[in-house]
C-alpha cells in the first residue's frame, strides 16, 4: 500500500457502507466503493495516486525552481530538456553543482523578478560573495546565463539579466601556458621512478595529439589512420551543439609513442590506447588527478612574465605543446593550426612568438656570436 493514501468510511443508517479513497489527505478521490470491507486498490487506482503525488510535489510554476526543474528534471519519469541532455557528462557534473547553488539562492523567487533589469546588479552582488572562489563564481554565472536562455526560449522570461557580467577568474587566458619539452622529460622521469609510467602516458599522448581529456581516454586504435587521428569529439561545440569530428595530423613523436602504448597490459575487452596500472580505461577525472599529483610533486608551474605569478600547468595545456610541434614539424600556417585546435589564430600566434620564433631567434644569435668568435680567432697572418 502506498504510504499516505487516505481511506474514508461512510456509514448511514439503513444504507450500505460506502468507502472513499483519496490519493492523500486533502487530495483527489481515486476510488469510491460500496461494501463492508476496506477496498483494495488496483493498477488504475495506484497509477492515479502516483500521478496525484507527483503533481503535489511539483514545484510552483510561478517560482524560479520550476524553470530549473524544466531544464534539468529530477523526476525519473520525466526527461530533462534537450538543451540539458546535449551537455557532456562532465559538464552536467560541473553545472549540476552550480545549479544546486543557484536553486538555494533564487529557487523560491518568482520567475518574474528576472525580467527586471535591476536584477543584474543583484546577480553581481551575489557573484561577489563567491570572490574567494572566482572559478566557482564564474561557473555559477555561466550556468545561470544558460538557464535564463532556456527560459527565454520557452517564454518564461523576456530578458537574460546574466549576460554581460564579467568573469572574476583570471586563469581563463592560458594561451601562453604549455608543457615544455623539459617539463615532459622531468614528468616522465618522475613517473617512471614512482612506478606510474601509465600516468605519463596520458600527458605524452596529449602533447602528441592535442586531444582534450575526454577524447584522450576514449581514443582507440580504430581512430588512428596513416596520416591523422580522426575521432568524433566527445565535447559538443558550435551554435547547434554538435559533436564534431576531430582530425589531428600525426607528428613524428606520435608514431613511436603509439607502439609503446600498444604494449601496455590490458584487461580483456579494453580497447582504449590509454590504460591505467590495472589495464583498465582511465576516466577523465582520474587521469587529471593522477597527472596533477606528479606535477605538484615536481613543482611544475608557469611564471607569468608580467606579474611573476606562478600558475600550475594543467593537462589541457598540453594542447599548446602539440600546437608548437605542428609549428616546428609542419609548414602549416597559424590559421590552419587554429582550425585544427579549435582556437583563434591570435592564440596560435602568441604561442609561436613565445615558444617557437623566440627560440629560433636566440639560437640564430648564438650561432652568429659563435661564428664571430671563430672569425676573430682566425685572423690572417
Amino acid at each position: 500500500m502506498i504510504k499516505g493514501v487516505h481511506f474514508v468510511r461512510k456509514v448511514r443508517k439503513g444504507k450500505p457502507v460506502r468507502w472513499y479513497v483519496y490519493a492523500y489527505r486533502g487530495g483527489p478521490c481515486v476510488l469510491t466503493s460500496v461494501g463492508p470491507q476496506k477496498p483494495k486498490l488496483g493498477p488504475t487506482e495506484l497509477g492515479q495516486i502516483a500521478e496525484a503525488i507527483k503533481d503535489r510535489t511539483a514545484p510552483d510554476p510561478t517560482k524560479f525552481v520550476s524553470l530549473i526543474r524544466a531544464w534539468r528534471s529530477e523526476n525519473p519519469d520525466r526527461p530533462s530538456s534537450p538543451e540539458w541532455e546535449a551537455l557532456s557528462p562532465n559538464t552536467k557534473k560541473t553545472w549540476g553543482s552550480a545549479l544546486k547553488r543557484i536553486e538555494e539562492k533564487f529557487g523560491d523567487l518568482p520567475i518574474s523578478v528576472f525580467n527586471d533589469p535591476r536584477m543584474k546588479a543583484k546577480l553581481v552582488v551575489w557573484r561577489n560573495t563567491l570572490r574567494d572562489r572566482p572559478r566557482a563564481a564564474d561557473i555559477a554565472i555561466t550556468v545561470l546565463r544558460a538557464l535564463l536562455k532556456f527560459g527565454e526560449l520557452n517564454g518564461k522570461v523576456h530578458r537574460n539579466v546574466a549576460t554581460g557580467i564579467p568573469s572574476l577568474y583570471g586563469g581563463g587566458d592560458r594561451a601562453e601556458i604549455i608543457w615544455t619539452e623539459d617539463d615532459l622529460k622531468a614528468f616522465t622521469k618522475k613517473a617512471h621512478e614512482l612506478g606510474l609510467a601509465v600516468v605519463a602516458d596520458g600527458l605524452r599522448l596529449a602533447a602528441a595529439t592535442g586531444l582534450r581529456r575526454e577524447d584522450l581516454v576514449t581514443l582507440t586504435q580504430e581512430h588512428v589512420d596513416e596520416f591523422a587521428i580522426v575521432k568524433k569529439a566527445r565535447k559538443r561545440s558550435g551554435p547547434r551543439r554538435r559533436r564534431r569530428f576531430a582530425t589531428i595530423p600525426r607528428v613524428p613523436e606520435l608514431d613511436d609513442l603509439l607502439v609503446e602504448l600498444g604494449s601496455r597490459p590490458r584487461q580483456q575487452g579494453i580497447s582504449t590506447i590509454l590504460v591505467d596500472a590495472e589495464g583498465a580505461s582511465w576516466t577523465p577525472d582520474r587521469l587529471t588527478k593522477a597527472i596533477a599529483k606528479i606535477r605538484d610533486e615536481l613543482g611544475i608551474v608557469y611564471h607569468d612574465p608580467e606579474t611573476g605569478e606562478a600558475r600550475k600547468k594543467h593537462l589541457h595545456d598540453a594542447r599548446g605543446t602539440y600546437a608548437t610541434r605542428l609549428m616546428v614539424h609542419t609548414d602549416l600556417e597559424d590559421k590552419e593550426i587554429a582550425d585544427i585546435m579549435g582556437w583563434a589564430p591570435e592564440e596560435v600566434t602568441t604561442i609561436r612568438k613565445v615558444y617557437v620564433d623566440q627560440t629560433a631567434v636566440v639560437v640564430a644569435i648564438g650561432q652568429r656570436i659563435g661564428r664571430g668568435a671563430v672569425n676573430r680567432n682566425c685572423k690572417p697572418e
